[in-house]
């Protein structure tokens, strides 16, 4: 099956990293599984990244979650969009993590830079600042803490609730982002 749209969350993979900040795009995977997947995940090393088919009404979709750590995503997203043969400025969207947004905030956007996200920056590396991307965001890090052990923390119980929250909204964003040609 060709999917007509890869949706792809950030992300680290591995039990340490499972519910951390930084990897809040693949928990919206996760949530956008549970709505759309069809069938089993699936580890499929020539995309280098666990992939599940679905589909949103009748368009078939790939959820994605690459594996090959946050800094190098871009090399995961290459090989689908090869493979597939499709277009990132409108078949592809990025759903990561951000600190420069207020925690639970969701900010969806046609393209951009990726700010401070060495996950975009990898993304952008290799197609440039044209892609539809989903930025969640986590909130400030505290003033003096280092960015890096912070958002590679678990967050704790009040934020968690505020970001499962956020995550319900999901399906309805994807559905508005391909049925209202958001994309």
């Amino acid at each position: 099956m060709k999917p007509s749209l890869i949706l792809i969350g950030l992300g680290n993979p591995g039990a340490s990293y499972e519910r951390t900040r930084h990897n809040v795009g693949f928990q919206a995977i996760d949530r956008l599984s549970e709505e759309f997947g069809e069938g089993p995940w699936q580890d499929k090393q020539k995309f280098q990244s666990v992939i599940q088919e679905g589909r949103i009404i009748t368009a078939p979709i790939l959820l994605v979650k690459p594996q090959t750590y946050m800094n190098r995503s871009g090399e995961a997203v290459r090989k689908l969009v090869d493979f597939y043969k499709l277009n990132p400025g409108n078949q592809v969207l990025v759903f990561c993590d951000d600190i420069d947004l207020p925690l639970g905030e969701v900010r969806l956007r046609r393209k951009g830079g990726p700010g401070t996200h060495n996950g975009l920056r990898s993304i952008v590396e290799l197609f440039g600042e044209g892609f539809p991307r989903a930025r969640i965001g986590l909130g400030d890090h505290p003033t003096g803490e280092a960015l890096a052990p912070w958002v590679l923390s678990i967050p704790p119980e009040d934020q968690k609730k505020v970001l499962t929250k956020t995550m319900e909204t999901f399906p309805e964003l994807v559905k508005k982002f391909i049925l209202e040609g958001e994309q």
